[in-house]
């Protein structure tokens, strides 16, 4: 297995994450992940404490292995947070602050608890900050990742953010979908990495089939960068925008987010009934460039195993090759 700092810190077998996406998490996700030797995460910031509390029981009664929970800090109450913490998880994950809000707090109240905290940057100035205020591992997300993500690319915004935190785990997070990207982020000298969109396309995803299936059929060139989402939920991201796919809903009113915010209770109905019919051509799908190199669905704990051993492979075969044919 490959051991790395990550690894050895969260006590996991695969330096691979499940990112917490909001509504792309599940206790059955989030744990098929985690018995197979991953960090399974829960996004949390639309749930309220009751059911965060229910999930957190439910996914340790999935597995004995460590799980996360995580917080959009943006987007969370007080009495999320505290649910979570109460739910003692082994990781506590955070992202997408405002200005105004105290990272330290935070971190504090979840190492309080037991926690070891982990945080979601896109900058390498951001990455800094969370150390120097006590994340015990930074995540670097490149704009290729789906959903809401920064600008900097994950090639580079990985690597600055690895020779800026020599001290502790980086994980590197955007455009990568299996073990060949997990060995390209080893060599950046990240210490793992976390998925998003290729987890939404697995049996246990909680999402509609045929969003999983749409996310197949991609090339990974049908996504958009655009605050269209954000406008008609009637949020407001701090220093973000949303990678989704580029369906019927977004070209309608792609240029005119003014009309969007006009009409922002109407399109946001209309997304919810697509979500919830699997209309993707009117729904929202937040999707990484990396759906390019997804061709099928498959169960979670299968990818993080199969992830795992081919960068195993590609690192001792490869990789190794071509240092061999370098000293002839």
């Amino acid at each position: 297995m490959l051991a790395t700092r990550f690894t050895e810190l969260t006590h996991v077998d695969h330096p691979i994450v499940l990112g917490g996406m909001g509504t792309g998490t599940s206790p059955d996700l989030v744990a098929a992940v985690s018995a197979a030797g991953g960090l399974g995460i829960l996004g949390a910031s639309g749930l309220p404490p009751a059911r965060i509390t229910a999930a957190a029981a439910d996914i340790r009664a999935r597995t004995d292995r460590p799980f996360g929970i995580n917080f959009l800090l943006a987007f969370s109450a007080e009495e999320q947070v505290a649910a979570a913490l109460a739910a003692r998880p082994a990781v506590m994950s955070f992202a997408w602050p405002t200005l105004e809000q105290e990272l330290a707090g935070y971190f504090a109240r979840a190492r309080d608890a037991g926690a070891l905290v982990l945080h979601m940057v896109s900058t390498a100035a951001d990455a800094m900050h969370a150390a120097e205020v006590g994340a015990d591992v930074v995540v670097a997300q490149g704009t290729e990742g789906g959903g809401h993500v920064g600008q900097m690319g994950t090639m580079v915004l990985v690597r600055q953010v690895a020779r800026a935190l020599q001290d502790r785990p980086v994980l590197a997070a955007g455009g990568i979908a299996d073990g060949a990207g997990l060995a390209a982020a080893l060599a950046l000298g990240a210490d793992g990495v976390l998925l998003g969109t290729r987890f939404l396309a697995t049996p246990e995803a909680p999402i509609h089939q045929a969003f999983k299936q749409a996310i197949v059929d991609s090339d990974g060139t049908d996504s958009v960068l655009t605050e269209i989402p954000d406008l008609a939920q009637g949020r407001v991201w701090p220093g973000a925008m949303d990678r989704v796919l580029r369906n019927r809903l977004i070209e309608e009113y792609i240029g005119r987010e003014w009309l969007v915010r006009q009409r922002r209770t109407e399109i946001w109905a209309r997304i919810e009934r697509a979500r919830q019919a699997g209309d993707v051509e009117n729904g929202v799908l937040g999707t990484g460039q990396v759906a390019g190199l997804i061709d099928s669905i498959e169960p979670a704990g299968d990818l993080v195993r199969q992830i795992a051993a081919d960068a195993e492979r590609i690192i001792a075969e490869r990789l190794r090759g071509l240092t061999a044919t370098l000293a002839r």
